[in-house]
């Protein structure tokens, strides 16, 4: 199936909407019953997992030869108290439309593929004024044992401030795997997201907000960070929206 009836299947489903850093962090404060919203959640801590790895690349077009539904991801990184961090560096990496990682070996569903060399689906960007870093890319497969995610790591000062995960709602994953012959495996993916351990710990705040564009899909994901011990470059211009509205949640 071609990706314009992808599009216009997802046209159908409704997509999460987006928010700016201060509407993510009155939602978060309110169900975590926080007194205020001036202070921001921090986004949770995850594993970086097997197979990151820094190749030194640093770009915002990370797809390289890889097949799929394009995807711009933006993420914006706010310090505690909501205020985007400029300059902040974000490495990002995931899996092909088939599960498989560069610069690996040992994979795919008989573990012979061997992709080392390779750096497809792995990049670094600098946030800008806003505090956000975009890249180009395409909508992550699946492999065994988990759900579809997105790894970054953000860096402050050349220190580790943060490693995580992002996340996609089910309904937008079924509905690609099922009709994108890029993701066709022969089998359905055995885990979903409320089976998936680290989904489960990582929250609602981990999960992107997603929107439709004329060529494939944009999400947005605002990351709260702890800056502590190191000097951010804060700017207090109001954090704009990264990603369009195009759909409403019932």
């Amino acid at each position: 199936m071609n990706r314009r009836h992808v599009l216009k299947t997802l046209a159908m489903s409704p997509l999460p909407l987006s928010l700016s850093a201060r509407a993510w962090a009155e939602e978060a404060a309110g169900s975590a019953g926080l007194i205020t919203a001036a202070v921001c959640t921090l986004t949770p801590e995850t594993t970086a997992g097997p197979y990151y790895y820094d190749p030194g690349l640093v770009r915002s077009d990370i797809t390289e030869d890889r097949e799929g539904v394009r995807l711009e991801l933006s993420l914006q990184v706010v310090g505690a108290d909501c205020e985007p961090i400029s300059g902040a560096r974000v490495d990002v990496w995931h899996c092909d439309a088939q599960g498989n990682y560069s610069g690996y070996v040992s994979q795919g569903s008989d573990r012979t593929l061997d992709t080392s060399g390779q750096s497809f689906l792995r990049g670094i960007q600098q946030t800008d004024r806003d505090g956000v870093a975009t890249f180009r890319t395409i909508y992550p497969g699946w492999y065994r044992g988990r759900t579809p995610h997105i790894h970054y790591i953000v860096y402050l000062d050349r220190q580790t401030v943060l490693t995580s995960q992002l996340f996609f709602d089910d309904t937008i994953s079924d509905t690609i795997y099922g009709s994108v012959d890029s993701y066709s495996r022969g089998e359905p993916r055995n885990v979903t997201n409320r089976a998936d351990g680290i989904a489960r710990r990582a929250g609602n705040g981990a999960y992107a907000s997603v929107a439709r564009r004329a060529d494939g899909l944009a999400a947005g994901l605002v990351v709260g960070v702890a800056a502590y011990g190191v000097q951010p470059i804060r700017h207090r211009a109001k954090p704009r929206k990264i990603v369009s509205v195009c759909a409403t949640t019932p």
